[in-house]
């Protein structure tokens, strides 16, 4: 049996299926004697002080395996089981009306989440999920039921769950997880993020393959096909391990790349960067060989939490990148881009039609300019421990830009006025993201010191497609036309003006778009971490003058399906 999902992380699992099954407690109201409902209580208390264990491990598994912004959703878990009017409300329930500590429980929660559900702010709306997750946890421990854990397993299995939670995500062990496959997601879910940052092969989005496999049975796992083979034959068994064998033969040829520099055929050298999320990220960036970073997505250090990250916390987390690469390795930070399809609850935003076309990143930090500086004297303050570069997001306009430049200056004279060091010379550039900065980047290149292409909004925004609708997917073309005429026009632009251009959207790390883009002389390429040491392999097969040659071409080419099969062809290299 084959089942057909999305390849969310690549590589190959093969061993016994492992359902992940949430066992549902049905709750019966007992009442109890006085002297009963003493001993409940106490009883309540008990399974309370295991969960908050289990939350504790859970917390620095998590902080261990993917850093500390991921780790606060369980932090946030912890006080929901420290919260005096919760906890209490359901102690008093047992004592008061003499019932059991499930029927309390379980009243007590519906209560609470009804409260929540019921109010206007979107994020305490949220929280009655953290509410109904932790409850759950208390009730199967009150049932008798124990905690899943990945340290059970005897043999590297394939995790088969509906979707996983963050708290099973945390827990997946490499060593004892061979892969995981899920009935709902996509490659942007929580769960696919995870895999690939924790390189364990995985498919999501099979719909209903909980509902007919069961425990132990055989199953084969394609992360890059998205495909899923059930109690295979021997020789289909055999064939995908050959493939397997393969695979990792070919990343151990990637691995001994890792230190070498990033060159052409022809001895052009060109950057290849990774883009982060949180300082942990970035441990992994080295390891795969990247030569600094593209693009420091700062919006993951505002989410998952109750406010605002303090300054503080934000300079601690930019130098901690910083240092992890060096002095001499460029570390792009860009400044919040919250908004679109990225929501901060606890600043109640008003909800947009248009979500992606409205108050969002350089937006947003224009209109709230206490925001916008207190991450940018963390930014500067941090310029100090490496090669630390602003980059602005959403810029449309040349007075966008000069409005940020504007309170960039106002933030370096108050430093100054405190005695505050940082980097005076700090390079500052800009996205290119709307296709109206695209079109006058010849203005724009004269007042920044670098641009990044952003295709992954700049392809969404030319085309007018929104690239998570199913139905129009189609029309989110990497290689049409247009999208390529934009983005030369963008490296011609600032190449005329001896700046660099880099591109730090989902493009740059696509093997069939690199000799394009080498061609079009584009100087650096920041892409996800495990795309690195492919993408250098590649370089070194590539001559620039041919490259030039073949994006001449592809230009005047007018479909994406065209010049995607031309680059094919002349280029055999992309498809090894």
């Amino acid at each position: 049996m084959e089942w057909k999902g999305i390849g969310a992380a690549p590589g190959f699992a093969m061993g016994p299926a492992f359902l992940l099954q949430r066992d549902e407690v049905k709750v019966e109201r007992r009442s109890l004697s006085r002297e009963e409902a003493g001993t409940e209580s106490k009883r309540f208390d008990e399974k309370v002080a295991v969960a908050i264990v289990e939350l504790e491990r859970i917390r620095e598994n998590a902080k261990q395996k993917l850093g500390e912004q991921e780790a606060e959703i369980f932090s946030a878990h912890i006080l929901v089981l420290q919260d005096p009017e919760y906890i209490g409300a359901v102690k008093e329930k047992i004592q008061t009306e003499q019932v059991n500590a499930e029927a309390a429980l379980q009243e007590v929660t519906d209560s609470f989440v009804e409260l929540f559900e019921s109010m206007e702010n979107e994020y305490m709306r949220e929280r009655a999920a953290d509410i109904r997750d932790v409850s759950n946890r208390v009730m199967q421990r009150l049932a008798g039921i124990s905690e899943t854990s990945m340290d059970d397993f005897a043999e590297p299995v394939v995790l088969l769950a509906h979707d996983l939670t963050p708290s099973d995500t945390a827990q997946l062990d490499r060593e004892k997880v061979a892969g995981f496959a899920t009935d709902i997601g996509g490659r942007t879910s929580h769960s696919a993020i995870m895999a690939r940052s924790m390189e364990i092969p995985a498919v999501v989005g099979l719909r209903e393959i909980t509902a007919h496999l069961k425990t132990g049975d055989y199953l084969i796992l394609d992360g890059q096909s998205g495909i899923v083979l059930v109690n295979p034959q021997p020789e289909v068994i055999r064939e995908y391990r050959q493939k397997a064998d393969q695979y990792a033969a070919q990343q151990a040829e990637y691995k001994k790349l890792k230190d070498e520099p990033s060159l052409t055929a022809d001895g052009l050298q060109v950057e290849l960067a990774a883009n982060i999320g949180n300082p942990q990220d970035a441990v992994g960036a080295v390891r795969n060989g990247a030569e600094g970073v593209g693009l420091y997505r700062t919006e993951f250090l505002y989410m998952g939490r109750d406010t605002l990250p303090t300054e503080e916390e934000q300079f601690e987390a930019y130098k901690a990148v910083a240092e992890t690469f060096g002095k001499d390795h460029p570390i792009v930070i860009r400044s919040l881009d919250i908004g679109g399809d990225k929501e901060l609850p606890y600043l109640d935003l008003q909800k947009e039609l248009n979500p992606f076309l409205g108050y969002r990143a350089i937006r947003l930090c224009l209109d709230r300019s206490d925001i916008f500086k207190t991450q940018l004297r963390a930014i500067l303050r941090a310029s100090v421990y490496g090669n630390i570069k602003l980059m602005y997001p959403m810029i449309a306009s040349l007075q966008e830009l000069r409005a940020a430049n504007r309170v960039l200056e106002e933030v370096k004279q108050e430093l100054k006025r405190d005695k505050i060091s940082f980097r005076e010379k700090m390079e500052v550039g800009m996205m290119i993201e709307v296709p109206a900065a695209a079109i006058i980047a010849d203005q724009l290149a004269k007042e920044v010191d670098f641009f990044s292409i952003g295709t992954n909004d700049l392809i969404q925004y030319t085309m007018a497609v929104d690239r998570m609708n199913e139905k129009i997917s189609y029309l989110y073309q990497p290689f049409n036309p247009a999208v390529l005429r934009l983005i030369k026009t963008v490296i011609d632009a600032a190449h005329r003006e001896g700046k660099w251009a880099g591109m730090c959207g989902e493009m740059a790390g696509n093997k069939t778009a690199i000799p394009i883009l080498l061609g079009m002389g584009l100087d650096e390429f920041s892409m996800s971490a495990s795309s690195i040491l492919p993408a250098r392999a590649l370089l070194r097969k590539l001559n620039k003058p041919d490259m030039q040659s073949l994006a001449e071409t592809v230009l005047q080419m007018d479909a994406a399906e065209e010049i995607k099969r031309y680059v094919e062809r002349e280029v055999p290299a992309v498809k090894e």
